[in-house]
């Protein structure tokens, strides 16, 4: 089986590691050999795998690995991605096997995207790299979502829809048909996103609306 790490040891972390459990589950691949995390001691273990060093041990490992960045917060995420310079390592796409993937020959998923359980992603879509889409999302037809964005669970893109780079959407967000979000945009828990959005806001409520800039 092909030797995988976790970038980030936090809660998330845990689910990401419970997710390659449950790939393997089905179809063996993948042999989780621990977690990299500068903010963990060195040594410690956690759920039985163990924190392996920091950014500079990850730079400094010596042979082929995948990586995963279990980071839900996207300006961190994309920061500690910037950060590896270690041409051993690579991202790889990991899906939850109950990932109901409808037209696959018109979908197209970028590297490092983490696909939680009882997602559903339709046809003609467009994911970019290091998106991570938890628990029960729905994404529609003809949807594009920019690199390092991050859906918290049960959130609901309708069709057409165009979303920026480094989003961050809350539990339970929705957005309609036919609308754009720009670039570093947070959407709130709950939120219904019912027009377009400009770039670097926050948004909440229902419809939302901007409540900061």
């Amino acid at each position: 089986m092909k030797p995988i790490a976790i970038f980030g040891a936090g809660g998330f972390g845990l689910e990401v590691a419970m997710l390659i459990e449950q790939i393997n589950e089905v179809a063996p691949q993948w042999d989780i050999i621990g977690f990299f995390d500068d903010g963990v001691p060195e040594g410690e273990v956690i759920n039985d795998y163990t924190v392996l060093g920091g950014m500079q041990s990850l730079n400094d490992w010596s042979s082929d690995l995948s990586l995963v960045l279990a980071l839900g917060i996207p300006k961190t995420k994309k920061s500690v991605f910037e950060k590896i310079r270690n041409p051993k390592v690579d991202f790889p796409v990991l899906i939850h096997p109950s990932v109901i993937l409808g037209n696959k020959k018109y979908i197209k998923i970028g590297e490092g995207c983490i696909i939680c359980a009882g997602t559903i992603i339709t046809t003609n879509i467009s994911i970019g790299k290091h998106v991570i889409l938890n628990v029960a999302c729905t994404v529609g037809h003809e949807t594009e979502i920019g690199d390092f964005s991050s859906f918290m669970p049960t959130c609901n893109i309708s069709g057409e829809v165009t979303i920026g780079e480094s989003t961050f959407w809350g539990t339970g967000a929705k957005i309609i048909n036919q609308t754009t979000v720009g670039d570093n945009v947070i959407v709130g828990a709950g939120a219904v996103v019912v027009k377009d959005i400009p770039v670097n806001v926050t948004v909440v409520g229902v419809p939302a609306k901007v409540i900061k800039q």
